[in-house]
């Protein structure tokens, strides 16, 4: 986990360091590490349709481009802008890391 990235409590940070602290003396395995991570990190926060067209047009992204930088269709994208449907799974989380770090970070 980066310093960036909160841990949800101050008790899953702890466990979390600790966790860092038996991988790194080879007690726990990558594999197991990587379930703390996710334990520990925060959930992505869901997007409204109005949230999601602000931030598309923030980036200057037709529904289409955005739709193919997203991996999914521009139905999904114009959906999701009217408020009939919400992104979930991968869609979310690069929308998430579209608004955070950018249109560089997901191309």
């Amino acid at each position: 986990m980066t310093a960036k990235q909160k841990a949800k409590s101050r008790i899953l940070e702890a466990v979390h360091e600790t966790a860092q602290d038996l991988h790194r003396l080879g007690f726990i395995d990558k594999r197991k590490q990587r379930k703390f991570d996710a334990l520990c990190l925060e959930p992505i926060p869901s997007y409204d349709a109005e949230q999601i067209r602000a931030l598309r047009e923030r980036v200057k992204l037709s529904q289409a481009v955005l739709a193919s930088v997203l991996n999914t269709s521009a139905s999904a994208v114009r959906k999701w802008e009217i408020g009939e449907k919400r992104p979930s799974g991968p869609s979310l989380k690069l929308l998430n890391l579209l608004d955070r770090k950018g249109l560089e970070a997901v191309l």
